[in-house]
Order: C-alpha cells, then structure tokens, then sequence
C-alpha cells in the first residue's frame, strides 16, 4: 500500500473519531446542564433553608460541624441536601423512638393503635425519612452531573488532541511521496562471518 494513501485514510478515520468526540462531549454537557439545572429547581421549589448561624438547631456536635459552612442559605445544591439528609433529618430521626426507622415505628404502632402519640411519630418517621431519601437522590443526580461535565471535558480535550494528530497526519500525507510504500522491504543486510 503507498504511505500516501494509508496516512489519509487513517488521518479520515480520524477525523471521524474527532467528530465521534465532539457528539459525545455535547451529550455530555448537554447532560450536565440537565442534571444539574434538575436539581437546582427541584430543590429550589422546597424553600428549605438551613438554621442560621448560632441558631440553637446547629449546637449540636453531630449537626453544626456539617451545617455550619451552609447557615441561613436557602438549600439548593446536591452537596447542600446531602449535608441537610444526612446531618439534620438523619440525626433528628435517630433520636426518636426505635431510631426514627419507619418500619419499626409503624409496626410499634399498629400493635398499639390506641397510642396517639406512638401514631404522631409514624407521620413525623415517615415524612421525614420521605424527605431524606429525596434530598439523597438529588444529591446522587448531583454527582452524575459533575460525572456527565467530567465526561465532556475529558471528550472535548480528546477531540482536540485527535484533531492535532489528523491534522499531523493530513500534513504527512501531502509530504510523502507520491510513489512511497509504506512498508518498503529492504535490503538484506550482510553480517560478516569471520572464521
């Protein structure tokens, strides 16, 4: 085969490639923003705030460490609700009867049905773990937006770095010569033998 003619076919299989990259840094992006822009109004539309600072609510040494950083702001990041999830409503839960586990509060419940109190705590169990599980996944959608932005910046340097070497390749390919092999034999080489 002539050099000539493989340095252009591998310089338009790569350019395909390059365009390959693009695509997949666009749906990357295109990705994040979704994401990203999902949680941003999803949480926003909760208007949960956190306590402010040296709010009696952050005093505790299992929630200030956590929430301190995010006092008075309105919660509407992935990290924010996963810091709100699991150091506010988690450490509430925990300190109601049989841990805030709705499972065991309702089962507690059922067995005594005249309990009112016992019944308020299976709403409070239930809402708040209902609350905790939908911060947590918003905080997991989070990270796949950071995953998808990641993605494209990895497929938009790719891209860049294949577009140089097509490039380098078209740039061969106009320099070789017309009737260069591209994989010439040559000559045998004579080894001396001395005896």
């Amino acid at each position: 085969m002539r050099r000539k003619v493989f340095d252009i076919l591998a310089s338009l299989g790569g350019l395909v490639v390059v365009v390959m990259l693009v695509v997949a840094g666009g749906l990357a992006t295109w990705g994040y923003n979704f994401a990203n822009s999902s949680v941003q109004t999803q949480l926003a539309q909760q208007q949960i705030t956190f306590p402010a600072k040296g709010s009696p609510a952050l005093a505790s040494p299992e929630i200030g460490p956590y929430l301190n950083q995010y006092a008075g702001q309105k919660l509407t990041t992935g990290a924010q609700a996963k810091a709100y999830a699991d150091h506010f409503i988690a450490v509430h839960l925990s300190e109601m009867p049989y841990k805030g586990v709705y499972s065991q509060v309702s089962a507690a419940s059922r067995a005594n049905p005249t309990d009112t109190a016992l019944a308020a705590e299976v709403q409070t169990s239930f809402q708040g773990t209902t609350l905790r599980g939908l911060l947590l996944e918003a905080y997991a959608f989070s990270v796949f937006a950071t995953l998808a932005l990641w993605a494209a910046i990895a497929s938009f340097v790719a891209a860049l770095l294949m577009a140089v070497l097509v490039g380098v390749g078209f740039w061969h390919a106009r320099r070789t010569p017309a009737d260069a092999e591209l994989l010439a034999s040559a000559p045998p080489v004579k080894i001396p033998v001395t005896v």
